[in-house]
């Protein structure tokens, strides 16, 4: 059974209260995920590229109309340094924050965490002139 189906096939909110153990094939990589091997139980997103899809509106509701791909957009790190990766929807915008699983691909979670560093909103060769402007010395030794 596909991970799509199973809002027809189950009552509303079943995943709330149930583990969801099934397998399914990412729609952004192609790979096979298979469930949590450190007896998580729930997967919501692929541990290859961080990609889900828009099922839930709410944790395990499989209400959402959408049906989107989510995209891995940021990482957080929760009350007790538990990290999370934020996921935005393509087609509707929607945020979701998942837990990071034991298997999740380090190398993605990192690249998406330091993105920010590497792409600043301002031009890294005005750093001087902006702290200058702040109150600083201008001087980066």
């Amino acid at each position: 059974m596909n991970r799509e189906n199973k809002r027809k096939t189950f009552e509303k909110g079943y995943y709330k209260n149930h583990p969801c153990r099934d397998s399914f094939t990412c729609k952004a990589c192609g790979r096979l995920v298979t469930p949590v091997p450190t007896g998580g139980e729930h997967r919501n997103h692929c541990p290859n590229c961080l990609h889900s899809l828009h099922l839930d509106d709410e944790p395990g509701d499989r209400a959402a109309d959408c049906g989107g791909m989510m995209e891995p957009v940021g990482v957080w790190v929760r009350k007790g340094g538990e990290w999370a990766v934020i996921h935005r929807c393509r087609r509707c915008g929607t945020l979701h924050s998942n837990r990071v699983a034991a298997d999740d691909n380090p190398m993605k979670l990192m690249s998406i965490a330091l993105k920010p560093l590497t792409l600043p909103p301002f031009p890294l060769e005005r750093i001087e002139e902006l702290t200058a402007l702040m109150g600083g010395s201008g001087s980066l030794k």
